[in-house]
């Protein structure tokens, strides 16, 4: 009996030391799987990582492309830039060049010569009369006139294109009183005969070449200043000729004409050497007169106006606003013209 107990506890040991010994065997079959899985985790996050750094690379290798193309083109134009820098002197050049042809120009006459040189008036307005404060009561009210666009002739006519016309239509021509022809401007002729002069060369040209009216000889001879003369309130040293100027023809006879500076308009004489022929009648003074630049007639009127002094007149005369008449059959060696159209 003793000794079937005693085997039935050494069983019951041997079967209590075997589930000690085998524990750690079924533990350690347990915890396999969960390293397993766990190493799999991790490299799936390494496999993402390393995509990500892989992407923000690219990333960062296209920014850098992108950025350098911008410098590039930032470059390009900034030697666009400067190149066309460069070329806009040249630019100018030629579109000034291109402007003085289209300013000065001569219509050919029918019988192959040329007929004055004329010059281009642009449109504007200006103040006319006794803006300094000291001309005559013939020169007020002072006024503003509203001019168009019209051509006039850079130089007094001269005695080489009248003379053409004389001989043309069979006329005497005028006594130069031994001063000289040529590029002199004309004297010894009246309003008649310069009026004549104009519908001549309308005929020879085809265009509606006239006497300037009195607006637009100011205008003209004015070119934009204010003062006395075009070139400021005194006289000054041979700048024109008349009296008092100091020109080798001062207070003696005419001056070829384009002898001195022309206006900033690119008109000769407008100041001294002859008086000139205008288109208006004589008035008293600009009480109505016309606002628009156009001719202020007087019909039946026996005095006409003329302007810009001559080589015998005194500084005064030779004013911007100075303005005279004269008897239309007058014939004086001070007093020609110019022409418009």
């Amino acid at each position: 009996m003793k000794k079937r107990l005693s085997l039935s506890i050494l069983l019951i040991l041997l079967s209590a030391c075997q589930a000690v010994k085998n524990e750690p065997l079924v533990k350690q079959q347990f915890t396999q799987p969960s390293r397993v899985n766990t190493d799999a985790e991790m490299a799936k996050i390494k496999a993402k990582a390393e995509q990500r750094r892989l992407a923000i690379k690219r990333r960062a290798e296209e920014d850098a492309r992108q950025k350098a193309e911008i410098e590039r083109l930032k470059r390009k134009l900034e030697r666009q830039a400067v190149a066309q820098q460069k070329a806009k002197p040249s630019l100018k050049k030629k579109k000034k060049k291109k402007t003085s042809q289209r300013k000065f120009f001569r219509d050919r006459l029918k019988e192959g010569s040329l007929g004055p040189e004329m010059v281009w008036i642009p449109a504007g307005q200006f103040e006319m009369g006794d803006i300094q404060g000291d001309g005559t009561s013939s020169e007020k009210p002072v006024h503003r006139v509203f001019v168009k666009r019209f051509a006039i002739g850079r130089y007094e006519v001269t005695f080489a294109e009248y003379d053409r016309f004389a001989k043309a239509t069979a006329r005497n021509k005028p006594n130069d009183w031994g001063w000289g022809r040529g590029k002199r401007p004309v004297i010894n002729i009246s309003w008649d005969d310069a009026v004549a002069y104009t519908k001549w060369l309308s005929q020879q040209t085809g265009k509606p070449y006239h006497l300037p009216s009195e607006a637009q000889w100011e205008y003209a001879a004015r070119a934009g200043t204010n003062t006395k003369y075009w070139w400021g309130n005194e006289i000054g040293s041979n700048k024109a000729n008349c009296w008092d100027s100091e020109s080798q023809w001062s207070g003696n006879q005419t001056a070829p004409v384009g002898s001195f500076a022309p206006n900033p308009f690119g008109l000769y004489d407008t100041v001294g050497n002859v008086w000139e022929w205008l288109a208006d009648s004589w008035h008293q003074n600009y009480q109505d007169a016309p606002t628009d630049g156009s001719v202020w007639e007087e019909a039946g009127s026996a005095y006409m106006l003329k302007r810009g002094g001559s080589w015998d007149s005194y500084p005064y005369l030779c004013r911007c606003a100075n303005r005279e008449g004269n008897s239309t059959s007058g014939k004086l060696d001070n007093l020609g013209f110019r022409v418009a159209l």
